[in-house]
């Protein structure tokens, strides 16, 4: 049962939610985000493509809400509502793709075929939950992280369903390996503020735009998120303590 969701009076003396004080503009954005991730697996079993773009727009907004957070201050419970709401966005949703993806791409496709899928599913959600909860204790406050994160993840999963490479079997062995990648103990820098901004407005076009120019934005964001899966842990880093930088030979 949740607690301390009592009413206290503002400056001007009406009463509004205890827990609503604790909000700052960043985490406003991160319940936005949750609410979009929700959407998206709502629609994800009917309009493929339409959850894919709402996965990139949740991803554009995690981007943004760290931004906030540095330019007005983060809040004590941001960090826990920025794992709550990557469960929906970048969990749940992506998952879900995999399914529709899967199941909705082979007309012929009887229950028993979707087994498979769904137990790829299940897997990828627990282990997101497992990256999220360890990064909210463990990673916060440091420039790498462990496991490709669960937005770089989605990422991929989203660019390829709208670069249009997302056949059945691409998906289920996708959906597996992410799933695996989001727990291993490899090394994660966190990109550096040129980087991210790059990656962003590729992903902002890709979601904005339609036809070729859009497919386009997709397949050159599944390079650039794929090719960060693969080769950042061993030659993209950041200043970390006594560790290689940037362009670094190894």
């Amino acid at each position: 049962m949740e607690r301390g969701l009592g009413s206290v009076a503002d400056r001007s003396g009406m009463s509004r939610p205890r827990f609503l004080r604790q909000l700052g503009p960043a985490d406003v954005v991160t319940v936005a985000n949750a609410a979009v991730g929700l959407v998206a697996a709502v629609v994800a079993a009917t309009d493929a493509a339409l959850a894919a773009r709402l996965i990139l727009l949740s991803a554009v907004a995690d981007g943004l809400d760290g931004v906030l957070a540095r330019r007005f201050g983060g809040t004590a419970v941001g960090p826990h509502l920025d794992s709550l709401a990557d469960v929906a966005s970048f969990g749940v949703a992506p998952a879900l793709l995999l399914v529709a993806g899967v199941v909705g791409g082979d007309p012929t496709a009887t229950p028993r075929a979707a087994v498979p899928a769904v137990a790829v599913a299940a897997v990828y959600v627990a282990f997101a939950v497992v990256r999220l909860g360890v990064y909210t204790v463990e990673d916060e406050a440091t420039v790498t992280t462990h496991g490709v994160q669960t937005t770089l993840a989605a990422t991929i999963v989203a660019a390829s369903v709208l670069a249009g490479l997302a056949s059945s079997t691409v998906l289920l062995v996708l959906g597996a390996v992410l799933a695996v990648g989001m727990v291993v103990p490899i090394a994660y820098p966190d990109l550096h503020a040129q980087d991210a901004l790059v990656m962003g407005v590729v992903q902002a076009v890709a979601l904005l735009a339609g036809g070729r120019v859009g497919e386009t934005f997709a397949f050159a964001l599944l390079f650039l998120a794929v090719g960060y899966a693969v080769l950042g842990p061993g030659f993209y880093w950041r200043d970390t303590d006594g560790s290689r930088h940037a362009g670094d030979p190894n």
